[in-house]
C-alpha cells in the first residue's frame, strides 16, 4: 500500500509546488521506488480546458484525454511517468461526481454534505494509486488560507488520522520575502502561514522556503522554533539556472534521506546519480542556438512550457543552450524578427487573432529556408499558407477563421460540427498516426506507426490534400488512412508540422524527435549562415 506525502503552499501562489513534489519525487525514484503525483485545484471549473492562458498557463492533455494543469507536465518530465485523467483533480469535478450521485439517489437519502461526502469523494482520489506505487504524491493546489481549498486540507487531514503519521506526511512551500531596506529575509508570513495550517489539523513534517538570499542558521532555527519542525527539515530552496537542478538542491540538503525516515520506508537501492551527472553536463553546453516562438501569448511563457522545455530537452541533446525569442504574430513585424532567428515554431492555440501573423511567418520559413516546425494550429496555418500562396487559392482559410470562406481547406469534422459543449469535446488524448517511408517524419521517428497527443477540434481538410501536394506539401501521416496528421516538404532542410502536441511527450534524457530535428536542422542553419 501506497505511503502518502501531501504537499501544500503558503504566503503566495505560483511557488514552485508543482516543482518542489516532482523534484522529491524523482529522488525517491533515483532511490528504487515507485512514485506517482495527483494534483488537486481547487476552482470550480471542471478542468483548465475552457481558460484562457493568462488565466492558467497552458493546458496540459494526459494520454487518455484530460485537460489538466501544466503542472502535470512538470510530473511527466521528472518521473517520465505518463499521467492520466486519474492524476488530475478539481474541485469542479468532485462536486460535480457527488451532485450526480446524489441525482441517482446513491446516498439513500442521507443530506449531502462537504464533511463526509465530498472529503471521501477527495480522500477516494487521494488514493487512485496506492497499489499501484510505493508513494503517492498529492498537490493541493492555491494557497492555505483560501477558502476553497478547505475540503482539499480536511480530507488530508482525515487520510493522517486513518493512515497514520508514519504513511502520511505534509511537505508545505512557502515564501521568505527579502526586505531590501532592512536587508533581511522575513519569517513572520511563513509562520503565519504554517499557523493557518496547524488551524485546520495539519502539522507540516517538511517546510521548504523559496528564499532570494541564502538562510543562516539563525533563520532555519527561528523558523523551526516556531513551526514546530526539526531544524534540517527546513529546506532552502532558491532559484535555480534550471528546474532540473531543484533535484541535486533536495540531495544536498538530504531531503530524500529525511522523507524515507519519516515515512519509514528503506530504500530498495543506493540513490542512482546519472541524473544528476546527466545535467551537470547538459546545463554547460558549448554552443547556442536561436529559436522564434511565433504565436500570441508572446508575454506569457507560461502558455508554452511545454514547448519551451521540449525545446531544451532538444538542446541538451545537441551540446546547445536555445535561447528563445518570443514573436506576437498579432502585433509585431513578424518578418523583421524573424531575421536572427536560426528556427521557427508555431505552438497550438485557438481563435482568429495572429492567425494571418502566423501565416506570414510560414511563408517566411518556407522561402527563406529557415527550419521550421508547426504544431496544431501551426500544421493548419501552414496548409493554410500553401493553399494560398502556391495552389492559387486566394481565399482559402479554416472555418474557425472565416465561416465564409470558399475554399475550407481546415474545417470540421462532421462529428464536430453539432457539438454544444466546450469542455473536454475536442479530439484529446492520445491517437495513431501511419507514416509514409522513406518520409522526413519517418526517418526522425524511426517506426512506421506512432501516438500522439491531441487537442483541437479541426481537422486539414482531406478533399484538398491532391492539389497540396502537387505544391509540394506531403501528406506524411494519416489516422487510420483518414484524417492527414503531419504534413512536410522536401524542397526545405526542415519543413514539417503536424495535428498533435508533441511537446507532451518529451523527456529531459528522451527528447522528442520533432524537436530534435528542429534542433538539429537549426544548428546546421547558423553554421552555414557564417
Amino acid at each position: 500500500m501506497s505511503k502518502f506525502i501531501i504537499i501544500t503552499g503558503g504566503v503566495v501562489s505560483s511557488l514552485g509546488k508543482g516543482i518542489s513534489g516532482a523534484s522529491i519525487g524523482k529522488l525517491l525514484q533515483l532511490h528504487g521506488l515507485k512514485v506517482n503525483m495527483i494534483k488537486c485545484d481547487p476552482y470550480i471549473n471542471v478542468d483548465p480546458g475552457t481558460m484562457s492562458p493568462y488565466q492558467h498557463g497552458e493546458v496540459f492533455v494526459t494520454v487518455d484525454g484530460a485537460e489538466a494543469d501544466l503542472d502535470l507536465g512538470y510530473y511527466e518530465r521528472f518521473l517520465d511517468v505518463n499521467m492520466t485523467k486519474a492524476n488530475t483533480n478539481t474541485a469542479g469535478s468532485i462536486y460535480q461526481t457527488v451532485i450526480d450521485k446524489e441525482r441517482r439517489g446513491e446516498y439513500l437519502g442521507a443530506t449531502v454534505q462537504v464533511i463526509p461526502h465530498i472529503t471521501n469523494e477527495i480522500k477516494k482520489r487521494f488514493c487512485a494509486f496506492e497499489k499501484e506505487c510505493d508513494v503517492s504524491i498529492v498537490e493541493i493546489g492555491g494557497t492555505v488560507g483560501d477558502i476553497e481549498s478547505l475540503p482539499f486540507l480536511e480530507a488530508a487531514r482525515q487520510l493522517r488520522l486513518e493512515r497514520g503519521a508514519k504513511n502520511v506526511i505534509c511537505i508545505h512551500v512557502t515564501l521568505l520575502p527579502y526586505i531590501a531596506v532592512a536587508q533581511e529575509l522575513k519569517t513572520k508570513p511563513s509562520q503565519h502561514s504554517v499557523n493557518k495550517l496547524r488551524e485546520v489539523g495539519i502539522e507540516p513534517s517538511m517546510l521548504i522556503c523559496r528564499t532570494e538570499k541564502p538562510l543562516s542558521e539563525g533563520i532555519k532555527n527561528k523558523l523551526s522554533l516556531f513551526c514546530n519542525v526539526p531544524a534540517q527539515a527546513v529546506i532552502e530552496c532558491a532559484d535555480a539556472k534550471s528546474i532540473y537542478e531543484v533535484p541535486r538542491n533536495f540531495y544536498k540538503q538530504k531531503v530524500d534521506e529525511q522523507v524515507l525516515e519519516f515515512l519509514g520506508i528503506t530504500p530498495k537501492q543506493p540513490i542512482d546519480q546519472n541524473w544528476f551527472n546527466f545535467f551537470e553536463k547538459a546545463l554547460n553546453p558549448s554552443q547556442s542556438v536561436k529559436i522564434a516562438i511565433a504565436g500570441k501569448y508572446s508575454e506569457l511563457q507560461d502558455a508554452y512550457k511545454s514547448v519551451n522545455e521540449a525545446l531544451r530537452h532538444a538542446g541538451m541533446n545537441n551540446d546547445a543552450k536555445v535561447e528563445i525569442s518570443y514573436i506576437n504574430t498579432e502585433k509585431d513585424d513578424v518578418v523583421a524578427k524573424l531575421q536572427e532567428a536560426d528556427g521557427i515554431l508555431i505552438p497550438g492555440g485557438f481563435g482568429t487573432r495572429g492567425i494571418e501573423g502566423k501565416i506570414e511567418t510560414i511563408r517566411y520559413a518556407r522561402e527563406n529556408k529557415v527550419p521550421f516546425l508547426g504544431i496544431c494550429v501551426g500544421m493548419q496555418c501552414a496548409v493554410i499558407e500553401a493553399a494560398r500562396n502556391l495552389c492559387g487559392l486566394t481565399d482559402a482559410n479554416s472555418t474557425e477563421f472565416d465561416d465564409q470562406t470558399q475554399d475550407p481547406v481546415v474545417d470540421l469534422t462532421p462529428q464536430q460540427q453539432n457539438v454544444v459543449y466546450k469542455g473536454g469535446t475536442m479530439r484529446l488524448g492520445h491517437y495513431t498516426a501511419d507514416l509514409a517511408k522513406g518520409s522526413l517524419a519517418h526517418k526522425l521517428y524511426g517506426q512506421d506507426q506512432i501516438l500522439e497527443r491531441h487537442r483541437h477540434r479541426y481537422e486539414f481538410n482531406p478533399k484538398y490534400v491532391p492539389i497540396l501536394e502537387k505544391a509540394g506539401l506531403k501528406v506524411s501521416g494519416w489516422h487510420e488512412g483518414v484524417l492527414p496528421e503531419i504534413v512536410e516538404r522536401e524542397d526545405h532542410p526542415y519543413f514539417i508540422a503536424g495535428q498533435f502536441h508533441p511537446e507532451f511527450g518529451s523527456r529531459p534524457l528522451r527528447p522528442h524527435p520533432l524537436f530534435d530535428g528542429l534542433i538539429k536542422a537549426s544548428l546546421k542553419n547558423k553554421a552555414n549562415k557564417k
